[in-house]
């Protein structure tokens, strides 16, 4: 690829179920329930049952509490939450039809959008409030992932790998904002993942799925508890051949947990493994989508993604207001890729017979450091295949205390803990020449490229780096009235981030560092009931994040390297540090016709020394990691739902307001740039790949007890082109999707269901950037050159797919 890619808590508010007897939802056998519905008050839990006025929903729940800390113990009711609190829960991510945790984001979280940068669906960068969570390489990460209070973003970029996480086994996911306590790269917020168990799941079930494009997926999950002993169990299985050229995708996950508890203890041992590989066949020129959907340019774009961990959980209450929370934890990562792009090497001016890096005088030297020899055809396209290797082994500790005794007579709720974690990297990258046939396909010839180019260089990578990561947070929540709630405390962040160069030391490619970020983020905010059915809310924080090894390696505007592969030095870079304010409202109303349930926000996040992918204006497809001052997200956020025991409706809108607070030149691949390759952005033009506007609605109905009908409309209004800074090119438009789902409970063990997506077979794309047009010709127009510099990711058609679950 040429372009490299360089307010409110919904009605449900709640969002975490403690450990008691399973929940109906969670248990196999039963017809499918409905979302959970939160009670909050002194209001009496409802009940659903067929005995009751068809106008009631009748249902009984068990306490709702919100995560204000990674670990599980800081459950609180979330009336007393001075932030906005999202939940996707088991049903909803069930009601998606798919393995794809992040389609469920999308659809059932507000703010939520997904850019498909890398060109495969499993892969996606999920945005939030204009924050990112990405697993590709060198996209600025805004969001830390939390899976059973473990930080799961990788640390050798920070990034957040999706496909490792087993959907069919999440209990729920709560998207927390405006909260330190979180730890590094929660600028945007924090996603927490929480996963069943077998005291929470009982039963057994196999969901089998298939469709369009290949697609066939299968999950099988089993719990059973045994007096104070349980078992959890969850396989996965997915293969889809994907809508475009080489953009297959095999996703293989396990989940377990064996769980004892007693009145005082509880204690988990948890552990995962995934082997997954995937097609990401990344943006395409326009003027290829224009005649197959399904095109590619420059392949192969492949990626395996390995994973196994191990967590040891524990939950003893020492005294009857005093609890201890605990986690000991190790995970090992393994990544592989393969880059197919076009290249800077070329035959020599004065001498053909020998190859040239960048300016066609500036030998391309072997591994022996010795300039090659041109054995290609000199009609040929050259291209090369940029291979990288990462293998990270993370461990960790957590600990933390809960007191809930009263202060000065009123309930108070005192949280504190602490956090380490180490995580040691060896990373690897290496070049090997190679042709690019007429489908952009580029073949290998053996030949490897060794140090090469000045400035530019590219040339083999092999580093290695620790990152150490301290963490240690207080909060305290206070009652000062039945009705008033504040809450204050904050958490000191250390991180000690290690770069050992593996290669022999050349001028100008060392990459020996060594740096420490520390900081205190505070939170302070305060709720207010003003009715048993209507909450105000208002908080205050911050949150920082440390440059990534990735980053610091790619850092020397000088030296630009191909992002995420080729890293050439490591001069300093400034840690982010985000300020967040929000304000809100959030009801429930009891209706003849069910519950109504509505959320208002509104919400701004201010960056210092933001961290951006930065393309080098020296030459194209190569950039560097660069602080660039000042940046602002703000927006609105609002949300309303109706439930009862026969008709769900949801409806949300949001705005998304992200834009650069200085001037700033930077390199760009907008044809807009000037002579020397850069745009000027002024304060004020919009950040790139933000819609501005998001509109999400959904419908479920029950037909009869056993057979149900829904959809689903999501819109996202147009964005600016990566590397479009300046705001002088056009948009990339909006786009408007519709689903339809329908299922059809046969008997009480087995149900039928279908889904279509993108029902009115919209083409459209979720990213956009610039590419080189001259780097490659246009094949698919005689061998012309490219003349619109516009790449997309092109979203996939129409889809049909239909599956059967079985619950025993």
């Amino acid at each position: 690829m040429d372009a490299r890619v360089l307010l409110i808590v919904p009605i449900s508010i709640g969002l975490f179920a403690g450990n008691g007897a399973a929940r109906a939802e969670d248990t196999p056998g039963a017809v499918q329930a409905l979302p959970p519905i939160v009670v909050t008050g002194t209001k009496p839990a409802i009940k659903r049952g067929s005995d009751q006025n068809a106008s009631r929903v009748v249902r009984t729940l068990p306490r709702v509490l919100v995560y204000t800390t990674p670990l599980a113990g800081s459950g609180i009711d979330p009336d007393k939450v001075p932030a906005s609190v999202n939940l996707v829960d088991a049903n909803q991510i069930k009601q998606t039809g798919s393995l794809n945790v992040t389609d469920a984001l999308r659809q059932y979280v507000p703010g939520v959008s997904i850019n498909e940068v890398s060109g495969n669906p499993f892969t996606p960068n999920v945005e939030f409030r204009g924050f990112v969570g990405s697993p590709v390489s060198g996209t600025p990460q805004g969001l830390a992932v939390y899976q059973n209070g473990v930080r799961i973003n990788e640390a050798f970029g920070d990034t957040v790998n999706w496909d490792l996480i087993p959907t069919a086994a999440i209990k729920s996911m709560n998207l927390v904002t405006n909260n330190p306590a979180f730890g590094l790269n929660a600028l945007g917020g924090a996603v927490v993942v929480q996963m069943k168990d077998g005291f929470n799941y009982h039963g057994a079930e196999i969901d089998t799925m298939g469709g369009s494009f290949g697609r066939v997926q299968s999950s099988a999950q089993w719990g059973k508890q045994i007096d104070n002993f349980a078992t959890y169990v969850a396989l996965e299985g997915l293969h889809d051949d994907g809508f475009r050229n080489f953009s297959a995708s095999n996703i293989r996950r396990f989940y377990g947990d064996v769980g004892v508890k007693n009145d005082q203890a509880e204690f988990h041992l948890n552990m995962g493994a995934a082997d997954n590989n995937f097609g990401a066949t990344a943006t395409v020129p326009v003027e290829l989508l224009r005649q197959y959907w399904g095109a590619t340019y420059t392949t192969p774009q492949t990626s395996e993604n390995r994973v196994g961990y191990v967590n040891l959980t524990g939950k003893v209450e020492v005294t009857p207001t005093w609890t201890i929370d605990g986690i000991a934890h190790l995970r090992v990562f393994d990544q592989k890729t393969q880059d197919g792009n076009p290249t800077g090497t070329r035959p020599c001016a004065a001498d053909a017979t020998l190859l040239c890096f960048g300016d066609g005088s500036t030998p391309a030297n072997g591994l022996n450091g010795v300039q090659l020899a041109n054995p290609f055809d000199p009609n040929a396209v050259l291209g090369e295949d940029d291979r990288t290797t990462t293998h990270t082994t993370t461990g960790g500790v957590s600990l933390q205390a809960t007191n809930t005794d009263q202060l000065f007579g009123h309930n108070n709720r005192f949280v504190v803990g602490a956090s380490f974690d180490s995580s040691v990297t060896n990373f690897t990258a290496s070049a090997e020449l190679g042709t690019i046939a007429s489908n952009f396909v580029v073949t290998g010839s053996g030949i490897f490229l060794g140090q090469s180019g000045d400035p530019v260089s590219i040339g083999p990578v092999s580093l290695r780096t620790t990152n150490q990561y301290t963490g240690l947070y207080a909060l305290d929540t206070f009652d000062v009235t039945k009705a008033f709630t504040v809450t204050a405390g904050g958490r000191f962040n250390v991180a000690n981030i290690s770069l050992q160069d593996q290669l022999p030391a050349q001028p100008g490619t060392s990459l020996n560092g060594n740096d420490t970020y520390t900081r205190f983020n505070p939170i302070i905010g305060g709720t207010y009931k003003i009715t048993s059915a209507l909450t105000a809310y208002a908080g205050y924080s911050e949150a920082n994040r440390a440059p990534t090894p990735l980053e610091l390696g790619c850092a020397d505007p000088a030296h630009p390297c191909i992002i995420a592969a080729f890293l050439v030095s490591d001069p300093p870079l400034k840690q982010v540090v985000s300020r967040t304010v929000e304000a809100g409202l959030r009801g429930t109303h009891d209706l003849n016709i069910g519950t109504l349930g509505w959320k208002l926000g509104v919400y701004r996040a201010d960056n210092t020394d933001d961290i951006l992918a930065i393309p080098s204006p020296v030459v194209q497809g190569f950039g560097y990691f660069q602080n660039v001052g000042s940046t602002r997200r703000q927006g609105i956020e609002a949300e309303t739902n109706l439930k009862s025991n026969r008709l769900q409706l949801n409806a949300s809108y949001t705005l998304v307001d992200a834009r650069f607070l200085d001037a700033l030149q930077v390199g760009s691949n907008s044809p807009f740039a000037d002579a020397n390759g850069n745009v000027q952005i002024l304060p004020g033009n919009r950040i790139p790949a933000v819609p501005r506007n998001r509109v999400k609605a959904s419908v479920d109905y029950s037909i009869t007890d056993a057979f149900k009908v829904g959809g689903d409309a999501l819109y996202f209004s147009s964005q600016y082109f990566v590397g479009d800074g300046s705001n002088q090119a056009p948009r990339l438009p909006g786009y408007a999707v519709f689903n339809l789902h329908a299922s059809y409970q046969i008997d009480k063990t087995m149900q039928i269901y279908a889904r279509a997506d993108n029902i009115f077979d919209n083409r459209y794309a979720t990213y956009g950037t610039f590419f080189n047009t001259g780097a490659v010709p246009n094949f698919a127009n005689g061998g012309a050159p490219f003349t619109d510099p516009r790449s997309l990711s092109p979203a996939r058609p129409r889809a049909f797919y239909t599956g059967l679950k079985i619950t025993f």
